[in-house]
């Protein structure tokens, strides 16, 4: 079967540039591949002649496959024959994803990740069991998607716009003002008895779920995410890990505009242009990692004396909406 990955840069130049440096992550860790890199937006103008070279793009019209999160419950018009994982433009590769197809192959539509049957996740989870008669549903980052294109996983994809329509009558909840993928799609895989892969760490993780920190180098491809074990403050209690080190790592929300982001994508540039050495990993240091720590640093020190001389400031928008 043909392999292919996905991702989508639609809406904004901003996400065209974060599925760019996902391409060129997925260059470094695939010289030679028979896997194909696929972007599909509707400003191809912003991605670099450079890229373009060594990648497929598919053209769509302005909103032509939803806006925001609805985006994803379009894959299976746009993904190809054969199989294909959808990656979030917002990750990064740190290592040769051969190994999931194989992993992944015979499922029509998987994800990563686990069965919630009760609680509360973007709704209250047992009602919406009891609702569509099921006993549970997959709990997943839908960071990626897997899919493998044919009569099957349209019928899923069909249910789940359906269930968009639904979206705030079932009971969910929106994030960010929008309908969230991960609850549709987990109910429609539900409805047509398609199982999660167990998430054991190895394939995705991301710097919310591990807030003790994070170290990375896409180059020699380490990465370790920590998770604090109880009682630590930081720790996570729905995250069943204390230590990961992901073949993907998903820098969602604003975690894309920190230094280890900002720092490994220069690096990557520099790597796919021969021009990763010595002097260019020291300028990436004092141009991106050292100011950011001292301002950070700054920051710390100087907020609580900030805050009680002129209150809280107002929280900046973020560009990004999704």
């Amino acid at each position: 079967m043909n392999k292919y990955i996905l991702t989508i840069g639609t809406g904004s130049k901003l996400y065209v540039d974060m599925a760019v440096n996902l391409a060129m992550s997925f260059i470094q860790w695939h010289k030679n591949t028979n896997i194909v890199f696929q972007i599909v937006t509707d400003q191809p103008q912003f991605i670099p002649p450079d890229i373009v070279d060594k990648i497929q793009v598919i053209t769509v019209q302005k909103d032509e496959i939803g806006i925001g999160f609805s985006s994803k419950l379009h894959l299976d018009k746009l993904a190809s024959e054969g199989q294909t994982l959808f990656i979030d433009s917002d990750c990064l590769i740190f290592e040769n994803l051969e190994p999931l197809f194989n992993l992944f192959k015979g499922h029509a539509v998987t994800v990563v990740g686990d069965y919630i049957s009760e609680g509360e996740w973007f709704g209250n989870v047992k009602e919406v069991c009891l609702q569509f008669n099921v006993p549970h549903f997959p709990k997943f980052n839908g960071g990626i998607y897997y899919l493998e294109k044919g009569e099957k996983a349209t019928e899923i994809y069909t249910t789940a716009r359906e269930i968009e329509k639904r979206y705030d009558e079932i009971g969910f909840v929106r994030l960010r003002n929008r309908p969230n993928d991960e609850v549709i799609m987990a109910l429609a895989m539900q409805l047509h008895q398609q199982k999660p892969i167990i998430d054991d760490g190895t394939i995705m993780s991301d710097p919310q779920a591990c807030p003790g920190g994070y170290k990375i180098d896409i180059i020699s491809g380490k990465r370790l995410l920590i998770n604090p074990p109880a009682p630590h403050l930081l720790h996570q209690a729905w995250y069943p890990f204390e230590r990961v080190s992901p073949a993907i790592v998903h820098f969602l929300g604003y975690y894309t505009n920190h230094y280890p982001y900002k720092r490994e994508v220069y690096r990557l540039n520099k790597a796919m242009h021969e021009q990763l050495n010595v002097r260019s990993e020291i300028k990436g240091l004092f141009t991106i990692q050292y100011p950011e720590q001292i301002k950070l640093g700054l920051k710390n020190f100087f907020r609580p004396l900030f805050r009680l001389m002129f209150g809280t400031r107002k929280i900046k928008q973020s560009e990004r909406v999704v």
